[in-house]
């Protein structure tokens, strides 16, 4: 009965059906990018140097007193570290999805700013970097010579020494990598 209308009726169901696909249309700008869920749960990492320390050292005086502290933060699904042989020590937590990453940054940086007065002095020298971690990349940059007058680890130590700091002093600018670097 309400199908028979519009076969009777095809250029008011033309009509109509163009009508929905306007409306439609012009409603996507109006949509909230923010609704749609998040694939990647939210991450923060922690960063440390402790120069002239090897992985054992950074492992027990730096890595594990920074667990500690940051264990307690409202839901972690996991943690996972590693300390290096050149004094780095690097923590990755992630979250459950419901948690708000600024927030989840915020809660882990007022953990390890509890936690300071336990690290070695050359740690606090150096300072603790704790950012928010994007799964995804926002800009790829590749770097090259054409005539090859630069070998490839002029270029990277040059990327490194010149670019990257650059790069990492931008507003919004969380974090900037080297891929494929050579020393």
């Amino acid at each position: 009965m309400f199908a028979e209308f519009f076969i009777k009726r095809p250029i008011f169901a033309t009509v109509c059906s163009l009508v929905l696909v306007i409306a439609g249309v012009v409603s996507i700008p109006s949509l909230p990018i923010a609704q749609y869920p998040e694939i990647a749960p939210p991450r923060v990492s922690v960063t440390s140097n402790y120069t002239g320390a090897n992985a054992a050292v950074v492992e027990s005086a730096v890595t594990t007193v920074l667990e500690k502290q940051i264990n307690g933060a409202e839901n972690i699904k996991y943690i996972s570290s590693s300390s290096g042989n050149d004094g780095t020590s690097s923590i990755n937590i992630t979250f459950n999805l419901e948690r708000n990453i600024d927030l989840a940054a915020v809660d882990v940086q007022t953990r390890v700013a509890a936690v300071q007065g336990q690290l070695p002095e050359e740690v606090k020298r150096t300072g603790i970097a704790v950012n928010k971690v994007s799964s995804q990349f926002v800009l790829a940059i590749g770097i090259g010579c054409r005539d090859n007058r630069y070998d490839s680890q002029f270029i990277s130590n040059y990327t490194d020494v010149y670019i990257k700091d650059a790069l990492k002093r931008v507003k919004g600018v969380g974090d900037a990598q080297i891929f494929g670097e050579r020393k």
